[in-house]
C-alpha cells in the first residue's frame, strides 16, 4: 500500500488579488522546478488542510493549493457575493498565469472534480493531466439523490434524516427551499440548529457507521460554511443540467484517472461510470471497500499511485 508522502511545508504562499473584494489563498510547496499540479476541494466551503500536500512526490511536483473564494484562509471568509462556479474558473487560470504555468495538473475530489471538470473544458489547452476522486457532476439526478424525501439515501439513514426533516419543520418535498430559509433567515437560533442538522447529515451520508453526532454548538464559521454550501447547491453549482457530462469531447485528449469508492453514497458510483462513459480513454480505478472520504489505506493508496503514474508519463 502506498502511504502519504511526508510532511512538508509551503516555499511560498500569497493572497490573490480579484476584481471583487475577495482575496485567494494560494501556495506552493514541493519542488519548484517540478511537474505544476493544483489541488481543488470539495465542499464548495470544505478549504484545504496540510495532508492535502502529501498525496504528490514532493521531489517530482510543484503543489499548488488554493482556498476557493470565502474558504479557508481566503477573505472575507463565507463572503457569497461575487463566489459562483465563472468566478472560482477564474481565480484558476489568473494563478496559472500568474505562476507561469504552461499547463498543470489538476487534481480533484467531489465538488473539486466537478470544479475540475469545467476549468478543462473551458482551458483544454492548459491541462496536462486530471487525476478525479468520487466524481459529482453537479446534475438535479445527484441533488435528487442527497435530498429527495423518498427516493434516496434518506431511505439508507431514514433516522438521520427525520432529525434533518424535524428541525426544518418540514411537510413538504422542497428540502432545499426550506434548509435556505432557515439558514439564511433572521432567526439565528432556527438557522443554528438547521446548520448543525445539515452538517450532520452531510457527514452521517459521507462517513456511515463511522460519523457520531456531536450537540456542539454551531460556530460563526460553522454557519458561514453552511450558506455557502446551500448558496452554490440552490443556484444549481452555476451551470447548465448534464453540461459537465456534454461537453467531455473537448477532453478526449487529456490522459485522465477516474477513481471512486463502491461504497460511496454522498456520490454514488453511478456517476463516476457515466463520466468514464464520456471518456472512455481515461483510466477507471473502481475500491471496493471505500467510501466518499479520501482517506483509508485503499483510498489514499489509489490515489498516490495515481500521482506517481503521472509523475511518469508527463
Amino acid at each position: 500500500m502506498n502511504p502519504l508522502y511526508p510532511e512538508i511545508t509551503p516555499f511560498h504562499s500569497f493572497f490573490l488579488t480579484t476584481t471583487s473584494n475577495h482575496r485567494v489563498y494560494v501556495e506552493q510547496s514541493g519542488n519548484p522546478a517540478g511537474i505544476p499540479v493544483i489541488f481543488l476541494h470539495g465542499g464548495p466551503c470544505s478549504g484545504t488542510k496540510p495532508d492535502h500536500r502529501r498525496f504528490f512526490n514532493p521531489e517530482r511536483y510543484q503543489i499548488i493549493l488554493m482556498d476557493q473564494r470565502g474558504c479557508g484562509l481566503s477573505t472575507p471568509f463565507g463572503e457569497l457575493q461575487h463566489n459562483t462556479t465563472q468566478d472560482l474558473i477564474a481565480d484558476m487560470e489568473q494563478i496559472r498565469q500568474q505562476l507561469g504555468i504552461q499547463q498543470w495538473l489538476l487534481f480533484g475530489g467531489s465538488w473539486g472534480g466537478s470544479l475540475a471538470l469545467l476549468y478543462a473544458q473551458q482551458y483544454p489547452q492548459t491541462v496536462s493531466a486530471m487525476i478525479l476522486r468520487g466524481v459529482f457532476l453537479a446534475r438535479q439526478a445527484d441533488m435528487d439523490w442527497f435530498l429527495h424525501p423518498d427516493n434516496g439515501v434518506s431511505r439508507i439513514y431514514p433516522q438521520r434524516w427525520q432529525a434533518l426533516r424535524a428541525c426544518l419543520a418540514d411537510t413538504a418535498e422542497n428540502v432545499l427551499t426550506r434548509l435556505c430559509e432557515r439558514v439564511f433567515g433572521d432567526n439565528r437560533a432556527l438557522a443554528e440548529q438547521a446548520a448543525q442538522q445539515w452538517q450532520a447529515w452531510g457527514g452521517q451520508v459521507a462517513l456511515g457507521n463511522d460519523f457520531q453526532y456531536s450537540e456542539q454548538p454551531v460556530s460563526e464559521r460553522d454557519l458561514l460554511q453552511v450558506q455557502m454550501e446551500l448558496h452554490y447547491a440552490k443556484q444549481r453549482y452555476f451551470i447548465n443540467e448534464n453540461q459537465i457530462l456534454e461537453n467531455c469531447g473537448i477532453l478526449q485528449t487529456i490522459p485522465t484517472i477516474i477513481i471512486h469508492g463502491q461504497q460511496d453514497l454522498t456520490c454514488p458510483l453511478e456517476a463516476g461510470w457515466r463520466l468514464h462513459q464520456a471518456l472512455p480513454q481515461a483510466e477507471y480505478v473502481v475500491l471496493p471497500n471505500s467510501g466518499h472520504i479520501a482517506k483509508g489505506e485503499e483510498m489514499i493508496d489509489a490515489l498516490v499511485a495515481a500521482t506517481d503514474k503521472m509523475a511518469l508519463i508527463l
